[in-house]
């Protein structure tokens, strides 16, 4: 089977329901974005982590891959497991890595110890696909309930970032101002 079809050549791709679009259409900025967190979090994945991290990080991609599927599809009928867009699920990991950590008093510049760094990237790819699906909604566009798991999940990406620095023996870098 080839993967190739060359039907794109012209600039235009066919969503899950059959419509052809413009690869500039929001609804695939918006799971094209999503695919890109998907693979973010496969690199960080690819780190030494621990097993438990390693096992939520995996069960957090297969639900990045039913929101993906939902976002090129809504009028198709797939519907994601409500696992997927669990946004408590998300908070309990985030609350349990947070009760970890020293209270945040400063903001944190991205960095530390790789697998911390890969996932402030995957955190930053997981807001600009937040903003993608807020743009779709915002032109009228079925998103389900996306948004409020994309937010959680940036924020336990964040969390993780520390946890994983912290894990490594790695102090926060701090944010203060040039002068």
């Amino acid at each position: 089977m080839k993967v190739y079809t060359r039907t794109g050549d012209n600039g235009s791709t066919v969503l899950g329901s059959g419509a052809r679009v413009s690869k500039a259409h929001p609804r695939v900025a918006a799971y094209g974005a999503v695919d890109e967190l998907n693979a973010v979090l496969g690199l960080l994945r690819a780190e030494t982590l621990p097993e438990d991290v390693a096992r939520q990080l995996e069960r957090v991609q297969k639900a990045i891959f039913d929101v993906g599927a939902f976002l090129a599809a809504p009028s198709a009928g797939f519907v994601p497991a409500p696992e997927s867009l669990d946004a408590g699920g998300l908070e309990t990991w985030l609350d349990t890595m947070a009760s970890e950590l020293p209270a945040l008093a400063n903001f944190v510049l991205p960095g530390g110890a790789r697998a911390a760094s890969l996932a402030h990237l995957a955190r930053t790819v997981c807001r600009r696909a937040e903003r993608q699906v807020v743009a779709l909604h915002d032109a009228g566009e079925d998103v389900g309930p996306v948004i409020p798991m994309l937010n959680r999940l940036s924020d336990a990406l964040f969390v993780l970032a520390r946890w994983l620095n912290a894990r490594a023996g790695v102090a926060d870098a701090v944010w203060r101002r040039l002068s």
